[in-house]
């Protein structure tokens, strides 16, 4: 009913049309002409048509055209001929600049300045923390739940609770260091009272009842001179956060698994719960103002000529939403603020809305993060640089069920199994889209929601919690992708499918990739190669994860009809001839430890699809999850495959055993003695310590350069250097500084040496001595160009007079 009243409202003409043909389960042609791509809308998502329409369509259709804005008319000889899309980039600035200017008009006054004894000065964010009440009965104060007191490392800012009875506030300092941080686990927080603790269950409860609350912490404001301003919270910035929440806005229940859609789990159900009163209304204004700064612009364009202006202004609104998408990143509950850079960050660091504590809620009037402004010149940008020939044509459609395409080239990045709901976390950009579009494509957004029904994914709360239903599901729909894509994909191309998902342990496999590879070698595919590319971007939330940094394109051919079986022994034969050259060139470019094992599947991969079948020692075929043990046992013996100093191989194998701890002496002098050297030896080289009885390596930055040639030394200084090196640059500088002294000479050893230790590291779960081998490996390429121009700095530059002017 909810549906059919939205669509009544939508639709009240054509309503009995369009409904006819969904029902029965037909395809309805949805705006086909304006649009200039195929539709389907069983299988259809709005928001990848928007997306395709503003790349593809849009940009292309006002290709060469001048600006309508009256600014741009009034400067006499303007000439977009030529010049792509710069006409319609100039009206997005111009309308959007007019939609900010509306705006802040209307709601200006719930974005304040900060009062100073240096005058006002322009707010960036305020920082809010989520309260709960004490659950100690001796105390029932106001408990803040806040991963960290620091507020800023640049400036040494940080914020001091303090009581007044039961009542919380909070005070920023920038003298001294920053209290201990209240939390102490994942949802487990400590009191700033009295100390006591609190559980996640208990806060699940708090949140549940709606017993939590929300104080400011500090005002973050843009200094006179530039920088920024940490200030105590005063009684005009929290009254002005007090706003009434809005009659109407976008709303829906938030569908999906909670491992991505963490605040379900807290009392929070519905979109609308991600907003604080004052983001709901700020969002709710600027998508009610595009229908009249979009008519403004239709006025503009028809005494402009040249084109439809309704069909322009339209196009216009498409870019004035991707605005408002733009804020939605920022201006939510659920976005941290950034100590390291002083910004608001991302809602979606990950594909996730995960539970976060102490938030900011940026100022969208300001020209920082999350600013109207920085979102506007973003879509600006974008549009100027798309490519504008002919309008290109997207067609959206079911891959389990075309059957009129043939000998395409595929390139496809296929279902992650249930790694990531897509389909559910676009609801949130959804629903605030179609507030904004739903009149201009009525048909596109009839629906309240993204639909969810065809999307392939691995997901139990799509099949009543049965995890085994939801994977036989997966499994089956893969299966069947991968025989429609054999028969779509042109035997004169390959076919490239990409993957950025870590693979799993060797002992146990991840059920998405065996899935897709298990479905594509069935389906009559040969995997021929692999292109590792670095696609993924790095940021403050995966820099402290062992997340990929590159995705895995695997390149496939159809299999030779004639192709013969294979035996288990030749196989693996064969595996280890080819695999160690692939892996060595994968190496010499720079592919990061992280990323290696998952690379590595290719070229093994491309050993075991060449053979429709391989008979094991058992007769039993050799299966996928047989191979993918066999690519990684091979992978780890190369990767220790060799030599080092005896010094090195001694701290490798202590390291393997007992990480940075001790090892009884007896035991440790037994090792060293399998390895031709004595404890004194290794004492006396500085890479272990002998205390009480106990044997263990000497920790990094106590680690000293030694005339013994070590590589173990060497490498775990460079690891110390680029961690701490200040900074990316500084880093590698320091890295490179380093080996440009020469004192050790065998660099692909140390390279190789980083590999293994990033293995056994990655194995033993050690997430941050993994993490720290593989930032060394990703940026090895860099540093060993920044020492050659150390060692081999370029002659000066110099110039020459030409008489009007100076050149190089």
């Amino acid at each position: 009913p909810d549906v059919l009243n939205e669509a009544r409202k939508a639709l009240p003409e054509n309503l009995p049309e369009l409904l006819d043909p969904f029902a029965g389960g037909g395809t309805i042609p949805l705006e086909g002409q304006r649009l200039g791509m195929k539709v389907h809308a069983r299988d259809l998502n709005p928001v990848a048509v928007i997306l395709n329409k503003a790349m593809i369509e849009l940009p292309a259709k006002f290709a060469g055209l001048p600006p309508v804005n009256p600014e741009a008319r009034s400067i006499v000889g303007w000439d977009s001929s030529g010049h792509g899309a710069s006409g319609l980039a100039q009206d997005i600035k111009y309308y959007g600049g007019r939609l900010r200017a509306e705006a802040l008009s209307r709601i200006g006054s719930m974005y304040p300045d900060v009062q100073t004894e240096d005058g006002p000065l322009k707010v960036i964010a305020w920082l809010w923390a989520r309260t709960v009440k004490c659950p100690n009965p001796a105390c029932g104060c106001e408990m803040p739940l806040v991963s960290s007191w620091e507020l800023s490392r640049k400036t040494g800012a940080h914020a001091v609770p303090h009581y007044d009875g039961h009542n919380l506030a909070f005070t920023v300092r920038t003298d001294g260091k920053p209290r201990k941080s209240p939390k102490t686990g994942r949802g487990v927080f400590t009191c700033s009272a009295c100390g006591a603790s609190v559980t996640n269950e208990y806060l699940h409860e708090e949140f549940t009842a709606h017993r939590d609350g929300v104080r400011m912490i500090a005002v973050v404001a843009e200094g006179k001179e530039g920088g920024r301003v940490y200030l105590s919270p005063d009684g005009e910035q929290e009254r002005a956060a007090n706003v009434q929440r809005p009659e109407e806005y976008p709303d829906a229940e938030m569908m999906g698994d909670n491992r991505y859609i963490s605040p379900r789990l807290y009392g929070m159900p519905n979109f609308a719960d991600l907003f604080t009163d004052r983001q709901l209304t700020m969002l709710t204004t600027v998508a009610g103002l595009v229908p009249e700064i979009a008519a403004e612009a239709e006025r503009d364009a028809a005494e402009a000529g040249g084109r439809d202006a309704k069909e322009y202004a339209e196009a216009l609104g498409v870019y004035m939403a991707f605005v408002l998408d733009k804020l939605l990143l920022r201006h939510s509950m659920f976005s941290a603020w950034d100590r390291g850079y002083d910004k608001v960050m991302m809602m979606f660091g990950r594909q996730a809305i995960p539970m976060v504590w102490d938030f900011a809620e940026a100022n969208p009037f300001s020209d920082s993060s999350g600013s109207f402004s920085g979102g506007l010149a973003n879509i600006v940008d974008a549009v100027e640089s798309l490519p504008c020939g002919e309008p290109g044509e997207a067609s959206q459609n079911d891959a389990h069920k075309l059957e009129d395409i043939r000998d395409v080239m595929v390139s496809t990045d296929p279902p992650y199994y249930d790694n990531i709901g897509y389909a559910d976390l676009s609801d949130y950009f959804y629903i605030w889209m179609r507030k904004v579009l739903r009149k201009t494509y009525p048909g596109l957004f009839r629906r309240m929601l993204v639909p969810k029904d065809e999307e392939l994914v691995a997901a139990p709360h799509r099949h009543s919690g049965d995890k085994t239903e939801a994977r036989e599901s997966f499994e089956a729909g893969m299966r069947m992708f991968c025989e429609n894509l054999y028969s779509y994909a042109c035997e004169d191309y390959p076919s490239t499918i990409y993957y950025a998902y870590k693979a799993g342990d060797k002992d146990g496999g991840n059920s998405g990739w065996e899935t897709m590879l298990e479905a594509l070698i069935n389906a009559g595919f040969q995997i021929t190669g692999t292109w590792p590319m670095r696609t993924e971007l790095v940021t403050a939330l995966k820099a402290n994860t062992n997340s990929l940094a590159s995705s895995v394109v695997l390149v496939c051919r159809k299999r030779s009809p004639d192709a013969p079986g294979s035996t288990r022994a030749a196989f693996v034969r064969k595996l280890r001839a080819e695999l160690e050259p692939a892996l060595r060139t994968m190496q010499a470019g720079g592919i990061a430890p992280a990323d290696l094992p998952q690379s590595a599947i290719g070229p093994g991969m491309a050993v075991y699809s060449r053979y429709p079948q391989i008979a094991g020692t058992d007769g039993k075929a050799l299966t996928v999850h047989d191979a993918l043990i066999a690519i990684n046992d091979a992978v780890d013996e190369l990767l220790g495959g060799f030599s080092m100093d005896s010094l090195s191989q001694f701290c490798t194998d202590l390291y393997r055993m007992c990480g940075w701890n001790a090892m009884k002496a007896g035991e440790a002098n037994n090792l060293a003695a399998a390895r031709n050297i004595s404890l004194d030896g290794l004492v006396n080289a500085g890479v272990v310590s002998a205390v009480r009885g106990s044997v263990q390596l000497v920790k990094r930055g106590e680690l000293k350069h030694v005339k013994t040639v070590c590589l173990w030394n060497f490498a775990q200084r460079l690891v110390l250097a680029r961690e701490t090196g200040g900074g990316r640059k500084d880093g590698i500088s320091e890295c490179a500084n380093i080996i440009a002294g020469g004192e050790y000479s065998q660099l692909d050893k140390v390279k190789q040496l980083a590999y293994l230790l990033y293995k056994i590291a990655d194995g033993k779960r050690w997430t941050d001595e993994a993490l720290r081998y593989n930032l060394l490996v990703a940026s090895w390429n860099e540093i060993l160009a920044e020492a050659e121009r150390i060692l081999h700095p370029l002659p000066e530059h110099k110039t020459m007079s030409l008489g009007l002017e100076e050149k190089e």
